[in-house]
């Protein structure tokens, strides 16, 4: 009978392949140096198996934790998001309800210069929401065509050569926020 499995050294490596010596026996001299040969080996199969049953282990753990922590993040992102709004929102409420003053008594006014007088508080209060908030208007008259800036609506004959390839009216106004443009300006263009 043949017997395989004599390590001659184990090695650091669990990947590394392990070198093994066969050896012949006869059937007849089976001693009690072969089977105690047998239970290192089986012993070091069993230890080899724990530490592989202990990785696995760690490693499921540790993706369940980081999926767990990936939910978690996504969830905050779009509870971010949604929340974001909603000091932008609170700002224009005062707004709104002047708007709704303004038109309950401009119903009954007789005086249209005082109507206009509270219209024009109402705008410049939303004005300066939007401004804390970051939304600024830029002006576009009188400058080089810049398409990173203004959206070309027409162009028309130029009244002097100075003003080619300039804006020479803007239809609306372009914003930006944060310094990103958030509407381009919507402008006609000197020819």
């Amino acid at each position: 009978m043949k017997i395989k499995n004599f390590y001659k050294k184990m090695t650091e490596k669990e990947n590394e392949p392990v070198n093994e010596e066969i050896q012949e026996t006869n059937p007849e001299e089976t001693t009690e140096e072969t089977t105690q040969l047998e239970q290192p080996v089986n012993s070091k199969d069993e230890s080899i198996q724990a530490k592989y049953d202990e990785l696995n282990d760690k490693y499921l753990r540790l993706f369940a934790e980081y999926e767990n922590y990936r939910k978690r993040t996504a969830k905050e992102r779009i509870e971010l998001i949604k929340a974001a709004g909603e000091d932008v929102f609170k700002s224009f409420l005062p707004v709104i309800d002047d708007l709704e003053r303004a038109i309950k008594l401009s119903k009954d006014a007789k005086d249209i210069k005082a109507v206009n007088e509270g219209i024009d508080l109402i705008y410049s209060k939303l004005k300066h929401n939007l401004t804390q908030k970051g939304l600024e208007p830029y002006d576009s008259m009188g400058k080089e065509f810049n398409t990173d800036l203004h959206e070309a609506i027409t162009n028309v004959p130029a009244t002097s050569d100075e003003m080619k390839g300039k804006v020479v009216d803007e239809l609306e106004k372009g914003y930006m926020l944060h310094g990103k443009v958030i509407r381009f300006a919507k402008v006609v263009i000197g020819a």
